[in-house]
């Protein structure tokens, strides 16, 4: 006589954040052995620095004071750059068929984005750490207190995680690894059409509107300002207002996207 099979009690669900810091080391391996892009991410904007500071400085500011203007958009410009590779990772997972895996796991869907974004701010922490050291070797004289270095670098983070999450909310929309590369592409020159590199003023006037109510440039205004006390006025404010609402925004629609395009596979 054949017995039933017991039933297989439903694995729990994973308590506190451990799936997440499963997926944050999982991301941070991936790093490690695609050496060629945390490589290319600190390589660009130092490059973009020495360009600006040696080739292009001596013609905006023969005084030799630029390389402090423009240190902070650098900064910036290099969050991008290395946010731009989670877009790719993200949409490598959605081609290659492992999410159909993660989602018979007892565990929440926002862990997979989590881990990619909270790998990509450690990453983005550590070339922005060596694009400041390489800003000091040029030339770059900050003259922040301990309070307004605390300041900057929780602006800083707060930037990277925003925009590194939106990135990856690119490499869910996107059909391929090479479009999320295409698209994040695009958002890299938001920084170009701001005070970044050059003061919003010498601009043409049809695109100063464009350039001074744009996300970057309150956020580069309130990292120059607290660096080198430059005027202030009510940038971090904005600076900090775009940043939550990039935030909110990329979370809620990364989010859906995880959602409804892993539920299709």
């Amino acid at each position: 006589m054949s017995t039933a099979s017991p039933a297989i009690a439903p694995r729990p669900p994973l308590r506190g954040f451990a799936a997440e810091s499963v997926f944050v080391g999982r991301s941070l391996r991936h790093s490690l052995r695609d050496g060629e892009s945390l490589l290319m991410a600190i390589m660009l904007p130092v490059t973009l620095m020495l360009m600006f500071t040696w080739v292009f400085g001596g013609a905006i500011d023969p005084s030799g004071a630029y390389v402090d203007y423009v240190v902070p958009g650098i900064i910036l410009t290099c969050a991008g750059y290395g946010a731009a590779s989670t877009a790719v990772y993200v949409a490598n997972d959605m081609r290659s068929g492992i999410i159909d895996r993660f989602r018979t796991m007892p565990l929440r869907a926002s862990a997979v984005l989590t881990g990619h974004v909270v790998a990509s701010l450690l990453r983005n922490l550590l070339a922005t750490a060596v694009v400041i050291g390489v800003g000091v070797l040029v030339g770059f004289r900050p003259q922040a207190s301990f309070a307004e270095w605390t300041g900057a670098a929780a602006l800083i983070a707060l930037y990277i995680l925003a925009i590194t999450y939106l990135f990856a909310a690119i490499g869910l929309a996107a059909g391929s690894p090479e479009g999320a590369n295409g698209y994040g592409f695009a958002l890299l020159f938001l920084p170009y059409l701001s005070s970044a590199f050059v003061p919003v003023a010498s601009m043409p006037s049809w695109l100063q509107p464009v350039a001074a109510h744009q996300p970057i440039t309150p956020i580069v205004d309130s990292l120059r300002g607290l660096l080198t006390h430059a005027p202030l006025h009510a940038e971090p404010l904005w600076a900090i207002g775009w940043c939550l609402l990039i935030l909110v925004v990329a979370v809620l629609w990364g989010s859906w996207l995880f959602r409804r395009k892993a539920a299709r596979r």
